[in-house]
């Protein structure tokens, strides 16, 4: 029978844990850097347009991070995050200006197209055993000249009007579109650490002998991994369309550093089995302060991709050193230590890591 006393025990060693963790010190660094932005800007950082224009710019870096932790967490990696956004943006806008299509059908058009993408790159994973690494440049290539294809060298900008409207909309200066992301957020939390179907993912990126064992096919959690991935860039390319005053075949070509940067940051293992998804979420505001504060300072933009870099590097670095003192220190005692998982409720969610899924 559980006391009182056992679960206030529990709760102070969650707490405990927690402000331990990654996630924790992704939250004071979000804090710090949004009041120190505020300060410097003399409060107009914190008034509401302010706000408004940096939250709405805010949604596209969380959907593409949450985009690539789907595929990270089966140890594969999507390089065709951006083109893949880039495409489906011009496709929905071609679909609106050009042919006169509805905005609520070009965006589940749209939708669908980058989900079926995700698909397909899943099964041919799966039926060639090509390295997803491989798999996923070529389908950015082809990408981005389907994407060209569509929009040539034009800007699409004459698109539903209504759709533009939603994404300027901002109730009580929270832009819809980034409350889209948290929704997609919440969501898909709620499917990795909850549904049976995330406990497979997790588990089959984790240890994939051992899931093949309990019965878990692989094969199918790296197509629902892709697909997955390629749903959300979808909804990313939506946020981006309904954000941008038109589209072209720019849109995307800067989406894949920051796409890896905020699961990586995050707390996400490269070689699978865990995910952080509050994390990712809290990565993307950090990248989104650093852009805000190079737009404060007039900094040149190229020192903004050096930072958030050696950042990546920092943390891949890291983690690499966490998990050789962790073996070193699981042979001296005589036992496999455990793998190092991502923050918060993702060490519940994630078995012992062995590597990513093949």
């Amino acid at each position: 029978m559980i006391t009182i006393n056992d679960r206030g025990a529990r709760t102070r060693a969650v707490l405990r844990r927690f402000s331990r963790s990654t996630t924790m010190t992704l939250l004071c660094v979000t804090l710090a850097g949004y009041l120190a932005l505020g300060v410097a800007s003399s409060g107009e950082f914190f008034q509401g347009p302010s706000v408004r224009t940096f939250l709405q710019y805010l949604a596209t870096p969380i959907l593409i991070g949450l985009a690539q932790m789907a595929a990270l967490c089966v140890g594969q990696l999507n390089l065709a995050v951006g083109a893949l956004g880039g495409f489906t943006a011009c496709l929905t806008g071609v679909l609106m200006a050009d042919d006169g299509v509805p905005a609520p059908v070009a965006v589940a058009a749209g939708v669908l197209a980058a989900t079926l993408v995700g698909l397909v790159t899943g099964v041919f994973i799966v039926a060639t055993r090509i390295n997803g690494f491989i798999v996923t440049l070529g389908t950015m290539t082809i990408l981005l000249g389907a994407q060209y294809r569509l929009a040539g060298t034009r800007t699409i900008d004459g698109y539903s009007p209504t759709l533009k409207d939603l994404g300027r909309a901002a109730p009580l200066n929270l832009p819809l579109v980034f409350l889209t992301a948290l929704a997609a957020a919440a969501l898909l939390a709620a499917f990795m650490y909850r549904a049976t179907a995330g406990r497979r993912l997790l588990a089959a990126g984790g240890n994939p002998l051992a899931a093949r064992l309990s019965g878990i096919s692989t094969d199918r959690q790296i197509v629902l991994a892709h697909t997955l991935s390629g749903l959300l860039v979808g909804v990313a390319a939506v946020t981006a369309t309904a954000s941008l005053p038109g589209v072209n075949r720019s849109v995307g070509g800067d989406w894949l550093l920051p796409s890896f940067a905020a699961p990586i940051i995050g707390g996400v293992a490269l070689n699978g089995g865990s995910v952080a998804v509050f994390g990712t979420v809290l990565a993307a505001f950090v990248m989104r302060l650093i852009d805000a504060a190079r737009a404060q300072f007039s900094l040149d933009p190229s020192w903004v991709n050096f930072l958030i870099g050696l950042v990546v590097l920092g943390t891949v670095v890291g983690g690499r050193i966490h998990q050789t003192h962790l073996e070193k220190k699981g042979k001296a005692q005589g036992r496999t230590p455990p793998a190092p998982v991502g923050p918060g409720p993702t060490a519940e969610a994630a078995p012992p890591n062995a590597g990513g899924a093949q």
